[in-house]
């Protein structure tokens, strides 16, 4: 596991995931049998990584991926590094025969990316990308109505992401200063883009063309050490998708948002038959023979009370952490062959799209989505 004293590898991967996963006995198989992960922590900080590993019960630990990759025992790699560094450990990781899973975006660039995905099919590794909103409470009630066709034709489709980012002048930034310089990475459309992708083509429909607008709303940010620094990659993005069945969809994704809706993340869909706002946990309906019928009149306060006419969602089933989720289907892909959809292929896709989204960014214009396959 490399990049795990990060925020997300560490908290997401390691404690949530594979620590949990073994303080619960492993994973089950489907003969009813148990597989134990047994992970080797990788990161260039010694003590850091010496400390991550014994508050979290685990044995092994290295500065050294060269010599975690040697080791015939350790049969997956796994790395929540940085993006800029990600193909090239996967690359190395492949070579030495190892199955490979990973974070997204999986590279800034499409060529790079794909030369990766082939290169893992070509050596028959098995290989896997992280797509963890699909994992949502919010967003697995949300396909649960689309299956049962609640929605009738679904029509549109509008998300809202984002929150508000300090500065880091006068309170500490919640995000790592690499995500505001483009040198190193860093944009919200790199990052965002690669998530709706496989969200709307998982739940909606295949993505066929972009149009994107991104801004740099704030151009001066302060690091972790409280120095100033130019922050020239984008921190907002409004973008606009045309799926297959002709669903549009629009998403907003910015850093420099403050929050008034149900949560941090939401996605309404409305349909001929009702509608739905999912978020990370809930999921709220209103169907077509419920839905209020306003009149617009400017000249009297509205009478409808537009929240108290929808209805949640039930808990009706358990909602473990997604990326735990994800985990366990990918650790069962790989001892018992189990059926795997998010190989590194999906991941290039992710980035594709984000890279479309830049160039219409940066053309003002349309720009429609090629199939990309290994």
């Amino acid at each position: 596991m490399h990049g795990v004293t990060g925020r997300m590898g560490m908290n997401q991967h390691l404690i949530r995931s594979i620590a949990a996963i073994r303080a619960d006995g492993g994973v089950v198989l489907s003969d009813g049998s148990r597989v134990m992960p047994d992970p080797i922590l990788v990161g260039r900080n010694a003590e850091k990584i010496a400390s991550l590993a014994a508050a979290h019960g685990v044995e092994h630990w290295t500065t050294d991926l060269d010599e975690a990759l040697a080791n015939d025992e350790d049969t997956v790699f796994f790395d929540a590094g940085t993006t800029l560094m990600r193909c090239s450990l996967l690359e190395k990781a492949i070579h030495a025969g190892k199955h490979v899973y990973c974070e997204k975006p999986i590279s800034d660039d499409i060529e790079t990316a794909l030369a990766v995905a082939r290169l893992a099919k070509e050596k028959g590794v098995k290989n896997g990308v992280v797509q963890d909103k699909l994992f949502l409470p919010g967003l697995r009630k949300l396909k649960r109505l689309i299956d049962a066709g609640f929605f009738g034709r679904i029509l549109s489709v509008r998300g809202e992401f984002g929150y508000w980012v300090f500065e880091g002048d006068w309170i500490p930034a919640q995000r790592p200063s690499w995500n505001y310089r483009e040198a190193d990475g860093g944009g919200i459309i790199l990052d965002m883009l690669c998530h709706w992708r496989y969200v709307l083509d998982n739940l909606f429909g295949n993505v066929k063309s972009v149009s994107c607008l991104g801004a740099t709303h704030i151009p001066e940010r302060w690091d972790e050490n409280g120095k100033p620094y130019k922050a020239d990659a984008d921190d907002a993005a409004y973008a606009t998708f045309e799926l297959e069945g002709g669903v549009i969809a629009h998403i907003n994704s910015s850093w420099t948002v403050r929050v008034r809706r149900d949560d941090l993340v939401t996605f309404q869909v409305d349909g001929t038959e009702g509608s739905a706002v999912a978020g990370l946990t809930k999921c709220v309906t209103q169907h077509r023979a419920n839905t209020p019928k306003p009149t617009w009149n400017p000249d009297i306060p509205q009478s409808i009370d537009f929240f108290d006419t929808w209805a949640e969602v039930p808990d009706t089933e358990p909602y473990p952490n997604g990326f735990r989720v994800q985990w366990e289907d990918f650790i069962r892909h790989v001892v018992e062959d189990a059926p795997w959809k998010y190989d590194l292929i999906e991941g290039v896709k992710g980035v594709q799209l984000a890279k479309l989204g830049l160039e219409s960014w940066r053309e003002r214009r349309w720009i429609d989505v090629p199939t990309i396959s290994a």
